[in-house]
């Protein structure tokens, strides 16, 4: 599946998986994100931390009709408020993927998988 858009340019086609990197990229630069978990998640009850490359297995891009929905899964830091986390990937997408891909996003969820206890170095 792939989003089409129309501009003054040409016609413009864009897969859900640059999207889904796009908006992967923008959640794991939020402070409080340790990073971005796969969303077939805690076979043997770890959340697997995914890599660049592999963002969109953590992210979902749907379509309804005029309207794009994202659903992402993430892994946070522990010893931060989880909804204000939250709100900030929210917005963070949103707003990177209109300024980059010029996309209007209608809804970001979000899916805690995990919180990791951040390890010190001894």
């Amino acid at each position: 599946m792939s989003i089409d858009l129309n501009t003054n340019y040409g016609h413009v086609t864009i897969t859900n998986d640059v999207i889904a990197t796009v908006a992967g990229g923008a959640a794991v630069e939020c402070y409080g994100i340790v990073g971005m978990a796969s969303k077939n998640q805690l076979k043997d009850g770890i959340a697997e931390i995914l890599r660049k490359e592999n963002f969109s297995r953590g992210v979902i891009v749907r379509q309804e009709e005029e309207s794009v929905h994202i659903d992402m899964y993430i892994i946070v830091s522990y010893g931060t408020k989880i909804s204000e986390v939250a709100h900030n990937v929210q917005s963070q997408v949103k707003y990177t993927l209109n300024q980059t891909v010029g996309l209007s996003v209608d809804s970001v969820n979000i899916y805690i998988q995990g919180v990791r206890v951040a390890q010190d170095d001894e």
